[in-house]
Parts: C-alpha cells; structure tokens; sequence
C-alpha cells in the first residue's frame, strides 16, 4: 500500500475518535450520529465533498502541466540560494538522527492530510457551520493560489541544489514512488505545509475577533492550539527533510493570509446570510470591481510574463541541479500517452569534472533509497541498468518513448570532496505547447489576489474595520 492509502485508512478511523477527543467537556456540542445525514443535507456538506473532488483534479492538471512548461519556465533557485545560503543544512546536520526523520517523515505527510480533512469534519460536528465552510474553502483556495508561483516561478528543493543536503523525505524506500509521482521537486516556494494550516489559524482567529471571543476563550482553543503547534513543528520539518527552504515560509504565510482574508470576506455571501448572493450588485459595481481588481491582475500576468521571457533568454545560463562530491539526486520524467515522446537533455556546466546519470521507472529505483541517500553503486550493479557519463562542458540527449510510466533522472558527482560541485542544465522537451493552459489556470489565483487589495482598500475607505466581513451594500444601511 502506498504512504496515502495508509495515512488515509488511519485518518479514517482516526476522525471520530478525535472529534470525541476534542469536545469532552462539551458534549453538546456533538452532532447525534442518527442526524448526520440530516446535517449534511441541510446544510450542504455534500458540497464540501465535491469541493474536495474538485481540487485533486485542478491538482492533477497544474501537475501534469509543470514538466512540459519547465522548458520555458525554468527556476529561480539561483536568487533563493543567493539570499539564504546553506542554512538549512545546517539545520539537517545539526539535529539529524534516524529516529528524528523517521517521525518527521510520517508527521509531514500524515498531519498535513490530518488537518486537510479532520478539520472540515470537526468543524461539522461541533455545529460550526461558518467554519466548516471556511477551513474546506481553504485548502480549495489556498492550492488555487499557489498555482502561478509552482508553474512560473519555480524554485527546487534544497536537497537538490545545496551540496551535502539529504534529500531525507525524498530519496527513503517506501515514501520514494508516492512522493516522485505525486510531488514536482521544483514547487518549493510558497509551501502549503504553511500556507494551508496557517489560514486555518488566521480563519479562526479572524472568525472569533469578529465576534468579540478572545481567542483563547474560544470554545475550540484546545483544537486551534494543536494547529498552532504542528503549523511550527512543520516550519522546522520542512527545512529539516531537505525540502523548503527558509524564504518559503513567509511566502507561505502570504499565501495563507491572502486565501484567509478572501474566504472571510466571501464566505458570508456564499451563504446568503445578508440576502441573496449577488444581491447589491449593480453595473456601477461590477464596472468598478472588473476595473481594480482587473488592473491587479494585469500587473501580475505581466509580471508572470516578464519571468517567462527571462528565464528564456537566459536559458544558457540556466542551472537546474547542483550536486557535491558523492551526491546523487534526480529529476522526473512525467508518464507519456501511447505515440507520443521527449527529449531530455542534460549538460554538464563543470570545467573539469564528469557527470553520471542514469534513467530508471521510478518503481525499480526503491531499493536504492535509504534515509536520504542514493545508492548508486547499487544503480550500477543492476541488470540492464545503463549508466551515461557527460564529460565537462558537453551535452547528451536521450530520447524517452515507453508510455505510461514514471521515470527518474538519476544523477551523480562521484567526485570524492563535497566541495567539487557539479552545475547541471537539465531541459526536458516534451514537444507540445502547453503554456497557455498553464496562465489560463493561474488567472482565478491573480483574481482573487486582487479581489483581496481592492476589498482592503474599500473598507479602509469606508473607515471600517479591515476584517469587517459585512456585505458592501449594507455598509449605508448600518
């Protein structure tokens, strides 16, 4: 079984047992389990599901666009590494140990998807329909915001650039084939480890300061605390496994906060709790509105543009993996429909050293990742396994045909001193221009960025308070 099926069998039978957990001393609070149903009709849950089914799929599709536009698109991991150095390391180094990763591991994975769902459903049984409503809007949106800055300005993971970095949650047997088919190495910045569990925190703060409750005198501290708690044990998971680095925190938080304020503000008319959705809206307003809030997002897709057109014209500049002596790591090759093909091209940037690779289905290459590391003299001695070297200055192409499958690019520096860095070009041409879908479905995330300035700028106009969630058009009547 794979690490998802696990922790989502154990989510499941978790849930009922933490809800219980989290309300003792407030059982009336419990939803009865013979109205459940009734609940969930009545208050339109089934839409939350769909919401769910919903952005796996919007997932799968930025996903499946990520490799094929990468040729365009390249990475700004150069400027990260530039600004933050090797901190992170010095994170992983100081506090590794087998034990430590082995929990990080499973706490970043299962915690992550803990909170995801376990959280849409607490909310519904303790009868917080608003926050039901906002925490599954959540991880809706926060993932639609995040997706612009995954496919236009990519930035690799640490352990694929800073020398030395285990790629600890990466390259570790059973995690190896979900990770490599599930998460692009190049979506660091901004993190939804972050992101998503940070609006939650914001939405409830947001929820409970609108109505004069203390945070701490919210009935649902207990819970909002045990967020708070993961949220910054993540912060240091992430920099810890060879992931994220430091810089992806804050972005993170943007993220969070932009998506937070957007459900806050949207979400009671969504529920038509101050009349009919779009009730006040006029020609004025809608003129308005498309005016500012298109005005921002021309900014950004402008600014999206301009990365494009960077990262082509200097594409002979382009780094896209930095390995030390002795490191190995890889690169994905997304599955191919029947008849169709790419080329891969990888150049070796170094005055002086050889580079190595290898290209395996991602299934094959478990045996060789253990707690971080590759083992490519395991990679070597295997049957029908060829090993390409590229010597300094040059370029080899290899053509990939078999459908279907997930390959890995596995590159190594067999130089023996860390400090040997080998810089490597890696292009993948998948022969088909997939760039439009990918602004197309950047643009709901531009939106509602804008969507957010505009609103704070009215209600700083309006002389109200900048989380005052009511409807517009009830501002003159108040």
């Amino acid at each position: 079984m794979s690490p998802y099926s696990v922790m989502m069998g154990l989510i499941l039978i978790l849930t009922p047992i933490i809800c219980w957990v989290f309300t003792l001393g407030r059982e009336e609070t419990r939803t009865p389990l013979n109205k459940i149903f009734e609940v969930i009709h009545e208050k339109r849950y089934y839409l939350h599901a769909l919401g769910y089914i919903f952005i796996i799929r919007w997932k799968a599709l930025t996903d499946d666009l990520n490799e094929p536009i990468k040729l365009k698109t390249g990475n700004f991991t150069n400027w990260v590494y530039s600004l933050e150095g090797e901190v992170t390391l010095w994170v992983q180094q100081t506090f590794e140990n087998a034990w430590l990763t082995e929990f990080l591991n499973f706490h970043y994975l299962f915690i992550y998807l803990f909170l995801i769902y376990i959280t849409t459903v607490y909310f519904a049984y303790v009868g917080e329909r608003d926050m039901t409503d906002k925490v599954t809007l959540n991880y809706l949106l926060i993932y639609a915001l995040a997706v612009p800055y995954y496919l236009f300005l990519n930035v690799e993971v640490t352990s694929s650039w800073i020398p030395g970095m285990k790629a600890l949650l990466y390259h570790d047997g059973w995690y190896t084939v979900f990770y490599a088919t599930n998460d692009p190495l190049d979506n660091a910045v901004p993190s939804l480890h972050v992101a998503i569990p940070f609006g939650i925190i914001l939405l409830n703060w947001l929820h409970c300061k609108e109505r004069n409750i203390p945070i701490r005198e919210c009935k649902h501290w207990p819970y909002h605390l045990f967020i708070v708690i993961n949220t910054i044990l993540f912060i240091f998971t992430i920099a810890y496994l060879g992931i994220h680095w430091l810089v992806d925190i804050p972005f993170g938080m943007i993220i969070g906060g932009i998506g937070a304020l957007f459900i806050h503000h949207l979400q009671p008319r969504l529920r038509n709790d101050h009349g009919k959705m779009f009730e006040g809206v006029d020609k004025k307003k809608v003129m308005r509105h498309t005016f500012w809030e298109g005005a921002v997002t021309l900014v950004m897709l402008a600014l999206i543009l301009s990365s494009i057109a960077y990262q082509e014209n200097t594409v002979d500049e382009r780094v896209s993996m930095r390995l030390g002596g002795g490191d190995s790591t890889y690169e994905i090759l997304t599955p191919l429909r029947y008849g169709e093909e790419m080329t891969t091209s990888i150049t070796n940037m170094d005055d002086s050293l050889t580079l190595e690779f290898t290209i395996i289905w991602v299934d094959e290459s478990v045996s060789a990742m253990d707690q971080g590391v590759i083992d490519w003299e395991m990679l070597e001695e295997m049957d029908n396994q060829t090993i390409y070297e590229v010597e300094p200055k040059q370029t080899l192409e290899i053509l990939v045909d078999e459908p279907k499958l997930w390959h890995l690019v596995i590159l190594h520096n067999s130089a023996e001193e860390l400090d040997d860095v080998i810089e490597v070009r890696i292009l993948n041409d998948y022969g088909e221009d997939q760039m439009w879908k990918a602004i197309a479905i950047s643009l709901p995330s531009l939106w509602m960025t804008g969507f957010v300035f505009h609103r704070l700028q009215r209600l700083k106009k309006a002389g109200r308070s900048l989380i005052d969630s009511t409807p517009s058009h009830l501002w003159e009547e108040e």
